[in-house]
């Protein structure tokens, strides 16, 4: 049991139709067009440890991401989560809320994923209710206010809207609210990639720092290689919806076998010109 990975992804695929309507293509003559997102996908995360998914856009990344989270239903393969199956290909997808308080995710936008309506702490409390954690509406805000120092903003932001807030801030926020159900699971679907570098940094530090108090598992989807250098074990490299190569973390960046991946690493301003 110790060594079960606490994700595991089997043969996962899925297929969009991006044909024109039926009665277009009667009069035109066309015929039915199905664009693969993601074909045969596998990989597994060790628990307490950050897989990362590279790859241009368009490359399958996103749409894996939300396959995990239950946001996509997969055509094919299998999902399980901490031993529990999530989706496979003969039963579909599992609505287990117990499997779902396990895993969160953090967007890429911070401007999009926060309802500009709510304060941050209605933002926060809203997954305590949802899962039952606490009851109380005072202990609910102690943990609102535990959780919003818990990434580096005080108490007192509880009750100001997201538009009061900077991008980093945001994010910031985004990740208080993925925490706020204990998850061991957190999906981060290129959660830096609108914010500037300086506060790329900070928001990186943050996530390893949550990784390493509460023991996290991630899946941390990225197009940038210096990003996944800082945060990953392992890397996984996508390319039209295929897995084209796979290694440790180090190994990979040193010696990447796939010339797909070289190039990724020399789009990368902080790679361009070789490894540094």
């Amino acid at each position: 049991m110790a060594d079960r990975p606490f994700l595991d992804v089997t043969g996962l695929s899925r297929h969009f139709d991006i044909s024109d309507p039926f009665l277009a293509r009667v009069v035109s003559g066309g015929r039915k067009r199905v664009l693969t997102a993601v074909d045969d996908v596998s990989f597994s995360i060790a628990k307490g440890q950050t897989y990362a998914l590279v790859g241009e856009s368009g490359s399958g990344k996103s749409t894996i991401a939300r396959m995990i989270v239950g946001l996509e239903r997969p055509d094919s393969g299998r999902i399980q989560i901490d031993g529990q199956t999530a989706f496979d290909e003969t039963g579909g997808q599992v609505e287990n809320n117990r499997l779902r308080q396990k895993l969160q995710m953090v967007f890429q936008s911070p401007y999009s994923s926060l309802n500009p309506r709510w304060r941050v702490g209605d933002i926060l409390i809203e997954p305590i209710k949802a899962f039952g954690l606490i009851s109380g509406r005072g202990a609910q805000q102690r943990r609102v206010d535990e959780l919003l120092e818990q990434v580096g903003l005080s108490s007192a932001d509880s009750v100001r809207f997201p538009h009061e807030f900077s991008g980093g801030q945001r994010q910031r926020i985004s990740i208080a609210r993925a925490l706020a159900s204990n998850p061991q699971f957190i999906v981060c679907d290129e959660p830096t990639s609108a914010l500037d570098v300086s506060v790329q940094a900070q928001v990186l530090n943050l996530l390893k720092q949550l990784q390493r108090d509460l023991r996290l598992t991630y899946l941390f989807i990225s197009h940038d290689m210096a990003v996944v250098r800082v945060m990953a074990h392992r890397i996984g490299v996508l390319k039209d919806g295929r897995l084209v190569e796979e290694n440790e973390a180090g190994k990979l960046i040193e010696s990447p076998q796939q010339p797909y991946t070289r190039m990724l690493m020399d789009s990368t301003p902080r790679f361009a010109g070789g490894v540094g």
